[in-house]
């Protein structure tokens, strides 16, 4: 799943492609990833693009101009979604249902892009709005992580008195908007904190270290975002994982194993060494965890 840095870095990158170009198609092939139906796809058609932003793992286009009515084309990639982008967009027709693409966007410049979802799990979510806020999504999102407002003293805030454990109040985007499995695996193992322990029950070392953890290995991932071509972003983030993703591989850190907890439709990963003081935790489907 996409999550803040490669996010980011399609916001970056369109910001620098699609500025000031118009929208000549929007075309929706998948009629259960547009969530909206007014303002309808077509007014998008003949809109200019002024901008390009990011609310937690939504990407919004706005478009329009200061005389014009505004528009946002607001868009979660979800599990398996992706954006694809074409310097000359294909002229080939999108049959519906034999396509992994959802949507096309073309420009008056010959470029375009599609967002495509893989899988029979469609998630996919497009927005055609006035303002992001309208999108529920959006509405609900907590504070982004690298807003210069979100202090450690704002995170310890968050954490008072919530018996969640800490894995799941990362991922957690009405609490924090922007970090997903991937990045929350990460953010724990750099803090060397265990994905269950309790998220009102830190010390305040504990919440410092966290915090800490949470904004370096952001910081790092959403840098190594920055200039890439939606292309690379997925292999970027791949290389860029110390635990998720790499069960049964060394820990870069101290050597030890990464294993896995698996639940329903996710997995997460850690470090028996790093996180838990060298007690495996248990699987989930077979029993309860252990703290």
């Amino acid at each position: 799943m996409p999550e803040m840095p490669e996010v980011q870095g399609l916001v970056d990158f369109l910001a620098e492609r699609v500025v000031g170009l118009t929208i000549t198609r929007a075309s929706v092939s998948a009629i259960s990833a547009l969530k909206t139906f007014d303002p309808p796809v077509t007014a998008l058609t003949g809109s200019r693009v002024t901008g390009s932003a990011r609310h937690g793992k939504f990407l919004d286009l706005s478009l329009g101009s200061d005389t014009e009515p505004r528009l946002h084309l607001v868009f979660h990639l979800a599990k398996a979604g992706w954006l694809r982008w074409y310097d000359k967009l294909p002229t080939t027709l999108i049959r519906p249902g034999r396509s992994p693409i959802a949507m096309r966007i073309a420009f008056d410049d010959g470029s375009g892009f599609d967002l495509t979802e893989a899988g029979t799990k469609k998630s996919l979510a497009v927005h055609v709005v006035h303002d992001p806020a309208d999108v529920p999504g959006v509405a609900r999102l907590g504070p982004d992580p690298l807003e210069p407002s979100f202090t450690r003293d704002a995170f310890a805030a968050l954490l008072e008195g919530r018996r969640t454990q800490i894995k799941g109040l990362l991922r957690d985007q009405g609490v924090i908007g922007g970090i997903g499995n991937a990045y929350s695996d990460e953010i724990l193992h750099a803090a060397k904190m265990s994905p269950y322990a309790p998220s009102g029950g830190l010390s305040a070392d504990d919440v410092t270290r966290l915090y800490d953890a949470m904004q370096s290995t952001l910081r790092e991932a959403v840098a190594e975002a920055t200039g890439r071509p939606p292309a690379d972003l997925k292999d970027a983030k791949r290389r860029g994982m110390q635990v998720h993703g790499r069960r049964g591989e060394t820990c870069p850190v101290c050597g030890d194993t990464v294993r896995s907890v698996f639940f329903a439709d996710r997995s997460l990963e850690y470090c028996p060494t790093c996180q838990t003081g060298g007690k495996p935790l248990a699987d989930r489907r077979l029993s309860r965890l252990l703290k």
